[in-house]
């Protein structure tokens, strides 16, 4: 037996695109609905109908699919599917609450599909002289056999299955264009409903077809790429199932008559240019499910199990082997199909398997829809087509299709639901990963404080929060704007003004500067908060703000100051910088020329001046903010990295390409070899519409030489920021 380890996701991902998600979408999605009940859907809602249903159906998956996409190009998706990307997203008690029900809904599936095959096999053979209990259980220990060796023998075993299926597919298409006529095709445009069937019943009939998205997902801890195979795979998948729908749709409303097509008949049987390959068919789409459902359900149980929500179930977080094979979850998902198949008939619990199904759906949007709408510059994904609005239609539509379904289990999942998610939140868990709870909560008034003051800090949840010293309303007009623009509409801006002297003769000019200050924002239409403190220095003031300005999680954590080239004020700046530092405050030095124009219209590059990983996490993450807005979305994001003359080019630049993708950032790259690193920024800047830099303020500075050194800099051409990264700015996150 093998030796079983903690699951560290670290064994070798086999599968691409196709192989990991597009044959288990595929196999899922063309399953009994297609052989079994595609005819009544045709038969009662006639052709224009039946596209119709197909239509929006695919079109919900698809809007999912977006949302799918969106959370999966945003992170490095490891094992558990759904279940990982929904807890990395909006937190522990949404993720176990699918994990928890989609596992289960997954587990029951396997009953389902296993109980469908049997029924079809005994059917197409009744020669059998087995139990149908016996033969169910025969066929879940096949089922559990290839799942145990492993996915990747199992995966060979779906393309088998998936060239059988389409050959089933194949032949009644072939079949049914022999036998197709206008005449016929005329009497079944329209629909033509049974007793007890409507566009409701017979579009919840069909949805349970479309819901085999996921298949792919649950796979996501043995794909090469995830955040490249689950969208191409899934929409792929997507696209070619709805070709097949739709062609065995055509075909079905010009082959066959209205009362064979809501009869009991088997119609692609009767029409198939080879009868028993439908048989097989079927048989082939029923393993299929079963063992997509097995190979899923352990993984998404591993994946919870790992994360250590619930101390009970710790023992299947553990794999076996170099791929980290669930073998325990694959076990326990064995017994519980069994169970359900010793128990008969599952058509009781089916509903709310779907429900569940559909939950696990709502959900992804959900998070996709958080994650967008919260503006969290952590979420940076590579998949740009989708928007919030298109998310929340998603969740939206996910409850509508659960009450059109049936009510009564929507009720039932929704209220299991909520009180599994009432449970895991008064369990008060701490993990180890961040989510967009806080994000959320940035943007609400007490409560949302409140929220943020009980959260503990993660790097994924960093947002600019920016004191700017803009001294008297109005008199650093670029400060305020820049100020503004590297918010992004994503953090906290705050407008400073220190008054030299002493708090009990200026308090009313303190007041008085406030109310101006605020008015200063109302008329420019401006979103910052001012503050006004009186102190005796400009360092005494900038303390106090530092140790008091802010509310819980809401403090400044960037000084943004403007550079001074008055000689008389070097001693105060280069406090100033050593104070922020002290502080554990990031800083920004603004040195503009202050061109409306310019500003207005800005050209050329926001250039990045490479010189480390720290500071240079912070410049590229502003640079990317700054060019987020509308008047510098078309300066491109350049990074200009000078390194020895004996240097690797080309292996700096593919460090560098490497860090950017991790980052999920698009600029240019540009190494320049050089002795005199200055002069090669200098000659190789224009055109710069702004230049990041970076630097260190110093503990102590008795010789100058700072100043000097940044002076240099900021007599580059165009803007230039001065920037420090304190450390709490990556682009990991």
């Amino acid at each position: 037996m093998a030796k079983e380890k903690e699951p560290a996701n670290s064994g070798p991902r086999k599968f691409g695109a196709f192989g990991g998600v597009f044959t288990p979408s595929v196999l899922t999605i063309l399953g009994v609905i297609l052989f079994l009940r595609y005819d009544t859907v045709v038969g009662n809602a006639g052709l224009w109908g039946a596209l119709m249903i197909l239509l929006l159906a695919k079109l919900f998956t698809t809007i999912t699919t977006f949302s799918l996409s969106s959370i999966s190009t945003n992170m490095q998706v490891k094992g558990g599917g759904s279940y990982y990307m929904i807890s990395r997203s909006i937190g522990v008690e949404f993720g176990g609450v699918i994990a928890v029900f989609f596992y289960l809904a997954l587990a029951l599936s396997v009953t389902m599909y296993v109980v469908g095959f049997t029924e079809a096999l005994l059917f197409a053979f009744p020669e059998i002289d087995l139990s149908f209990t016996t033969v169910a259980t025969l066929t879940n220990i096949v089922v559990f056999t290839f799942v145990y060796i492993g996915a990747g023998w199992t995966i060979r075993v779906q393309y088998i299955i998936l060239a059988v299926l389409l050959a089933a597919i194949g032949s009644y298409i072939y079949g049914a264009w022999g036998n197709a006529s206008i005449e016929v095709l005329g009497e079944n445009l329209r629909p033509a409903w049974t007793a007890g069937h409507s566009y409701f019943t017979i579009f919840a009939l069909f949805f349970p077809a479309v819901t085999g998205i996921m298949a792919g997902v649950n796979m996501s801890g043995d794909l090469k790429d995830p955040g490249k195979a689950i969208p191409v795979g899934t929409f792929f998948a997507i696209g070619f199932t709805f070709l097949i729908y739709a062609i065995v749709a055509v075909l079905m409303a010009a082959s066959t008559s209205r009362a064979n097509l809501v009869g009991d008949a088997m119609v692609m049987q009767e029409k198939a240019f080879y009868g028993p390959l439908i048989y097989t068919g079927v048989i082939a789409a029923t393993l299929s499910s079963a063992l997509g459902s097995m190979m899923g359900a352990p993984r998404i149980l591993q994946a919870f199990a790992k994360d250590n929500i619930f101390k009970q179930i710790k023992f299947f977080a553990f794999g076996s082997g170099k791929s980290n094979e669930p073998r325990r979850a694959i076990l326990i998902t064995f017994l519980i199909a069994q169970v359900g198949i010793m128990a008969g008939d599952l058509d009781s619990v089916a509903p709310i398997i779907t429900m569940f199904f559909l939950l696990t759906y709502g959900t992804i949007n959900l998070a996709s829809f958080y994650e967008i709408f919260s503006a969290n510059p952590s979420f940076r994904p590579t998949f740009k087509l989708n928007h919030w609005t298109l998310s929340l239609l998603g969740a939206v539509g996910s409850l509508v299709i659960m009450l059109l379904i049936n009510w009564i289990w929507a009720l039932v999942a929704i209220v299991a639901a909520t009180g599994m998610f009432i449970y895991i939140k008064r369990a008060e868990l701490i993990m180890q990963w961040g989510d967009v709870h806080s994000g959320f909560a940035y943007r609400r008034a007490r409560n949302a404080l409140l929220d943020i003051e009980k959260e503990r800090y993660y790097p994924k949840n960093w947002r600019p929060s920016i004191l700017t010293l803009s001294g008297i309303a109005g008199s650093r007009i670029h400060l305020v704007k820049y100020a503004n623009l590297l918010s992004a509409g994503r953090g906290i801006v705050s407008l400073a003004q220190i008054i030299k002297g002493d708090l009990d003769n200026l308090n009313k000019r303190r007041t008085e500067a406030e109310k101006l200050m605020r008015t200063f924002i109302r008329e420019e239409k401006l979103s910052a908060f001012p503050v006004v403190v009186v102190e005796e220095s400009i360092a005494d003031g900038l303390k106090a703000l530092f140790q008091c300005h802010g509310i819980g999680g809401v403090r400044p954590n960037i000084l943004l100051l403007g550079w001074s080239n008055d000689p008389e004020k070097k001693d105060s700046f280069s406090a100033i910088l050593s104070l922020t530092k002290k502080m554990e405050r990031s800083c920004l030095v603004l040195s503009s020329h202050e061109d409306e124009e310019t500003w207005n219209n800005p050209s050329g590059a926001i250039n990045i001046w490479w010189t480390d990983p720290k500071n240079g996490a912070m410049m590229l993450l502003m640079g990317y903010l700054l060019k987020g807005s509308r008047e510098w979305r078309d300066c491109p994001l350049r990074v200009l990295r000078p390194v020895e003359l004996k240097a690797d080019v080309e292996n700096v630049e593919r460090e560098m390409s490497e860090m950017l993708m991790k980052g999920r950032i698009e600029a240019e790259i540009s190494v320049l070899p050089t002795d005199d690193p200055l002069n090669a920024i200098r000659n190789n800047m224009a055109p710069s519409a702004v230049l990041f830099a970076g630097f260190e303020p110093a503990d102590e500075d008795p010789a100058g030489v700072l100043l000097p050194f940044m002076k240099q800099i900021v007599d580059l051409p165009g803007d230039v920021i001065l920037t420090y990264n304190a450390g709490d700015v990556s682009l990991e996150d």
